[in-house]
C-alpha cells in the first residue's frame, strides 16, 4: 500500500510554478470523467477542449506519468492535478481498471524490470547456468591466447591508443593548473582586491582549453563571491581550496587511492554512469530528505538528499536539464524507498545513482535523526577526506528552530526567518532535514505530529 503524498509533496514535482497552479485549477472532481486508484497505478479521464478526455495515469511506486494532452512539460498538469485529487482522498478505489491504464503499467513493468543482481549475498549454493561451463573454457583459453595477441600487436595497439590520449590530458591539465598556481600566488602577493572579474572569466575559459573543466567551474564562482558582503574572507578561502587541488593533482601519485580520484573527478575527469552501476551497490530503506534545484552554467542542477534507515549513509543524487526542460521527479521528498544505490567513487563517496528499486516502504515516521554535535562530527569526517566538500545532509533531531538558527547551528543567510519550519515547530522540538554548507544550513524538510512531511 503506497502511503498517501501530502499536497506539498505534490506540488513539488511540479516542473514550475504554472503548472503547479494550472493543476490546481483541474484538481477538480468534476473535471474527470473517469478517475481511480488499483494498488500503485492512479488513473483519470479529465474533460479538456477537444472532443475526447485527456487520460493520465501515474505510477507511484515510481513516480512516473503519462498522459495524452498535448504538452511538453513533465509531468503536466492533469497528472499533477490527478495527484492532488488522490492526495485530499477524492479518488476512489478503481475496479475494474481501465483497459488503456492496465496496458500502460504493465508495458512500464516490463520495460523497468530490474535486470542487475541484488546487492544482498550471494546465496552458498549458487546454481551456475547452462553453459557457464563453456563460456568459462573459452574465456580461459581466450585468457591463455591473450599475450600472443598481445605480442604480435592486435590488441595493444588500441590499449596504446587510450594510454596515450590520457596522458595527453594529464599533460594539458597539468600545464593549466601549473598557470594557475602561478596567477594564485600572484593574487595573494598582490592583494585580493587586484583581481577583476575579466581575469577570472579569461582563466576559466583556459582551463576549459586546458580539459580541467571541474576548476574552471570553481574559479568562475568567485565574482559570486566578490559580490558578497564578506567577501575578503570568503575570497581567500576560496583561492586556498582551488591551490589546494592543484596542489593535489600535481602531487596525485602520494596521494592514498580513494583521494587520488576524488582530486580527478573534482578537476573534471569523468566518470560514466556505465562505471557506477557496474560496482557494488548498497540496499538500504532510503528516505528522501528533500532536494534543491539551481542554476549552474546555463543549466538546472537538482540536488536530491538521501540517508539509509539502516546504514546511515548519505546520499546526493544530481541531475541536471538545461532551460525549459523538465528535471528528474521521480524521488518524491518524504517518501521512504526500498532500493539499491551505487556511489561514485572518491575518499568520500556521497554522490550516488539508484540503480535498482524494489518498492515503496510503509510510513513509518520522520527518519532517524541525531543531535547537532553528533551531526557536524559527521561533517568534519567527510571534510577531513575530501576537503572540497560543499554540502552534506544532516537530519536533527529534537531541535528548537530560531529566526537564524536551528539547534545551535547557523541558518545560511538565504534561508533565515524560516517562518514555515518556525509555525510548525511552535517552540516545540522537531525533527529537521537540512542541507549543511560552510555558510550554514538550508532546511528540507520537517515533520509535523502526524509524522507527515512537511517541505520547506
Amino acid at each position: 500500500m503506497i502511503e498517501r503524498w501530502s499536497r506539498d509533496q505534490v506540488l513539488a514535482l511540479a516542473p514550475d510554478a504554472a503548472s503547479g497552479k494550472a493543476a490546481q485549477g483541474v484538481a477538480s472532481p468534476g473535471k474527470w470523467e473517469v478517475r481511480g486508484v488499483a494498488g500503485v497505478l492512479l488513473y483519470g479521464a479529465c474533460s479538456g477542449s477537444g472532443a475526447e478526455p485527456y487520460l493520465a495515469c501515474v505510477d507511484l511506486s515510481g513516480p512516473a506519468y503519462r498522459c495524452t494532452c498535448p504538452s511538453r512539460k513533465f509531468p503536466c498538469k492533469h497528472a499533477l492535478g490527478l495527484l492532488l485529487l488522490w492526495a485530499g482522498d477524492a479518488v476512489p478505489e478503481g475496479d475494474p481498471t481501465p483497459e488503456w491504464a492496465a496496458e500502460w503499467l504493465t508495458a512500464r513493468t516490463a520495460r523497468t524490470t530490474p535486470t542487475r543482481p541484488s546487492a544482498g549475498p550471494e546465496p552458498e549454493a549458487a546454481r551456475q547456468p547452462e553453459g557457464a561451463e563453456q563460456g568459462a573454457e573459452q574465456q580461459a583459453a581466450g585468457a591463455e591466447a591473450a599475450p600472443e595477441r598481445r605480442a604480435a600487436g592486435v590488441e595493444a595497439a588500441p590499449e596504446r591508443r587510450v594510454a596515450g590520449a590520457e596522458s595527453v590530458r594529464h599533460g594539458r591539465v597539468g600545464a593549466g593548473l601549473a598557470e594557475l598556481e602561478r596567477w594564485l600566488a600572484d593574487q595573494v602577493r598582490q592583494g585580493l582586491a587586484g583581481a577583476a572579474e575579466h581575469e577570472w572569466d579569461g582563466l576559466a575559459k583556459r582551463l576549459i582549453d586546458a580539459q580541467a573543466p571541474g576548476v574552471a567551474g570553481m574559479v568562475s564562482r568567485l565574482a559570486q563571491v566578490r559580490a558578497g558582503d564578506d567577501w575578503p574572507g570568503r575570497l581567500l578561502a576560496e583561492y586556498a581550496l582551488i591551490n589546494l587541488l592543484a596542489v593535489a593533482y600535481r602531487r596525485r601519485a602520494e596521494l592514498p587511492a580513494p583521494l587520488a580520484r576524488t582530486v580527478l573527478i573534482r578537476a573534471g575527469f569523468p566518470v560514466t554512469r556505465e562505471e557506477v552501476l557496474s560496482g557494488p551497490a548498497l540496499r538500504d530503506h532510503w528516505d528522501v530528505l528533500g532536494r534543491r534545484d539551481e542554476v549552474q552554467d546555463r543549466l538546472t542542477a537538482r540536488r536530491v538528499w538521501l540517508r539509509g534507515r539502516r546504514t546511515g549513509r548519505a546520499a546526493l543524487v544530481l541531475s541536471f536539464a538545461p532551460p525549459g526542460q523538465p528535471l528528474d521527479a521521480s524521488l518524491v521528498t518524504g517518501v521512504t524507498l526500498d532500493a539499491d544505490v551505487a556511489f561514485y567513487p572518491g575518499a568520500a563517496p556521497l554522490r550516488a545513482l539508484v540503480a535498482d528499486r524494489h518498492g515503496t516502504v510503509p510510513a513509518a515516521g520522520p527518519p532517524p535523526g541525531v543531535p547537532p554535535e553528533e551531526a557536524l562530527e559527521e561533517v568534519a569526517r567527510a571534510v577531513a577526506e575530501d576537503p572540497w566538500v560543499e554540502s552534506w545532509p544532516v537530519v536533527l533531531a529534537g531541535v528548537v528552530p530560531e529566526r537564524t538558527a536551528i539547534g545551535g547551528l547557523p541558518l545560511h543567510p538565504a534561508t533565515r526567518d524560516p517562518w514555515r519550519l518556525l509555525a510548525v515547530s511552535g517552540g516545540r522540538p522537531l525533527t529537521v532535514a537540512a542541507e549543511w554548507t560552510p555558510h550554514g544550513l538550508r532546511p528540507l524538510t520537517t515533520w509535523d505530529d502526524d509524522g507527515t512531511a512537511v517541505l520547506l
